[in-house]
């Protein structure tokens, strides 16, 4: 894999994100850990995200939701399940605030940040789903897509500063 280039793939119920990006992981570990910083590349332009609250800590809640540029809303909770300082985040939507079972599981996400000097990390997104017919809904959610577009703006934010 070169630089600049996000690569997705799918295996069996998982789908995978991985991509060199010129920042330090304590950079993309914070646009990843920071509300308003999230809200600046989180989802693929047009869309957007607002962030309501974020307590980032294992069974900690994540409460945010995306907008459609024709009004749609798209309430996204979940729980942290790990969170190492800039290495890697863990995080279900199985779970609302207080491991309150959310209505329809649908994924865990792990996101690594690896160090690999010289100011560049390897970031990695791997997107766990209950069943293959869950992970081929993400699939036309517009995981590939999306994800790789969101992927695009952090690098265009963390490697501007």
């Amino acid at each position: 894999m070169s630089d600049n280039q996000t690569t997705t793939r799918a295996e069996g119920r998982d789908l995978f994100l991985t991509r060199v990006i010129n920042a330090p992981p304590e950079k993309l570990f914070q646009a990843w850990t920071d509300p308003r910083t999230m809200e600046k590349w989180f989802c693929p332009k047009p869309w957007r995200v607002s962030v309501i609250s974020s307590d980032l800590r294992p069974g900690g809640a994540s409460v945010m939701t995306m907008h459609g540029p024709e009004g749609q809303e798209f309430p996204n909770n979940g729980v942290y399940l790990d969170v190492v300082p800039n290495r890697r985040i863990v995080f279900t939507d199985a779970f609302t605030s207080a491991w309150e079972p959310s209505d329809k599981a649908f994924m865990v996400a792990e996101v690594t940040f690896d160090d690999l000097g010289g100011g560049k990390t390897r970031y990695s997104a791997h997107v766990r789903h209950w069943s293959v017919e869950d992970r081929e809904a993400h699939e036309k959610m517009g995981f590939h897509e999306g994800w790789a577009k969101a992927t695009e703006q952090l690098v265009e934010l963390v490697e501007a500063r």
